[in-house]
């Protein structure tokens, strides 16, 4: 939930259909979080399997690069890169 005023709030499921994304870090490596679609969505049918196949065709419709999950969610994501030190002289 976000905070936009006293008493209204929005709930990260609005901002994620509105566009909104997101960043999270995972062993010190950032994310942006295009999209969350459920596991159960890549589920095989008749099987309790993953069709990773689709996962990663799904990954690469988005756009993205990388592929994060939690318990109930694939979390498709761009990687950001590190910081490049430019020295000038």
């Amino acid at each position: 939930m976000f905070n936009i005023s006293n008493n209204a709030y929005i709930s990260t499921n609005f901002l994620e259909v509105i566009g909104v994304h997101y960043i999270k870090y995972v062993n010190d490596v950032g994310y942006i979080v295009k999209e969350e679609v459920g596991i159960d969505k890549f589920v095989i049918k008749g099987s309790n399997n993953l069709n990773m196949g689709l996962v990663q065709a799904y990954r690469d419709w988005c756009d993205c690069d990388h592929v994060l999950r939690s318990q109930t969610h694939f979390l498709f994501c761009e990687t950001i890169p590190e910081a490049e030190i430019i020295e000038y002289l």
